[in-house]
């Protein structure tokens, strides 16, 4: 049975994560839930179900509210550092990370360097840090596993491939709401950026798709995970989001 910590629980990758350990109770086991601690009615339900043997709050004052309300057996953390300090306890098998922003780096690099499989969705780290994660675990044979739907993709294409056949890696790109429309930036609201015509994800990730920051970031997580030049790496808009990503072969 292999051993599964999730930081972002809570969030749309943890929860997930969180249903696929539900269909695969005989397979995985749950070491570690983590959360900033928004959801915490979310958080204490989770805790009750998996029975964690560590749950970390990253937000000291959300934990205080906890009052008693896990399950016993398992014992609370708070503070960004408890995400290292469980990965040095060294039950982990696989981390899921979905831990938003820069705050990921010094947990992924902690997984990698004890040679977890790093499940990787916080692709700020691979954008902050990319060459030292990479290296990192390599050199404790940790694997880095892309969670985000568009590597993802590649990373599928390309199993059982040499890179040296590889011409580019083709991103999609949805677009966000304001593709094909005529609109006045300096007039754009909140609420109209949140808007994003197919996905349901968190708001930074969902502004950062609106100015089409965030592929812009997916264009440097790609090329330390896959090892490619920049120039090697495209990006086509895709409205409809039925194809993922794309691998142009050398034999076209």
């Amino acid at each position: 049975m292999r051993s599964v910590s999730i930081f972002g629980c809570t969030g749309s990758i943890g929860r997930s994560a969180l249903s696929v350990i539900r269909r695969f109770p005989g397979q995985f086991r749950v070491n570690a839930l983590a959360a900033r601690g928004r959801r915490l009615a979310d958080l204490v339900r989770q805790a009750r179900e998996f029975h964690p043997k560590y749950l970390v709050v990253t937000d000291e004052a959300r934990a205080a509210e906890l009052n008693g309300s896990i399950p016993r057996g398992t014992k609370v953390l708070r503070g960004m550092p408890a995400l290292t300090d469980v990965l040095s306890e060294g039950r982990t098998d696989i981390l899921i990370h979905g831990v938003v922003g820069a705050a990921g780096l010094p947990s992924a690099l902690a997984a990698a360097s004890r040679g977890v499989t790093l499940a990787l969705a916080n692709k700020e780290s691979m954008v902050c840090g990319g060459e030292f994660l990479r290296r990192s675990a390599q050199k404790h044979h940790a694997k880095i596993l892309p969670v985000d739907s568009e590597h993802n993709a590649v990373f599928q294409v390309l199993v059982g491939e040499n890179m040296s056949s590889v011409h580019r890696i083709v991103l999609t790109a949805s677009g966000g709401p304001f593709f094909n429309k005529r609109i006045s930036f300096a007039r754009v609201t909140r609420r109209q950026a949140l808007a994003h015509p197919n996905w349901s994800m968190g708001p930074k990730i969902t502004i950062d798709s609106a100015t089409l920051m965030n592929k812009a970031l997916e264009i440097i997580e790609a090329k330390y995970l896959f090892d490619v030049p920049p120039e090697s790496i495209g990006v086509l808009i895709h409205p409809e989001s039925i194809v993922h990503s794309m691998v142009e072969f050398i034999d076209g």
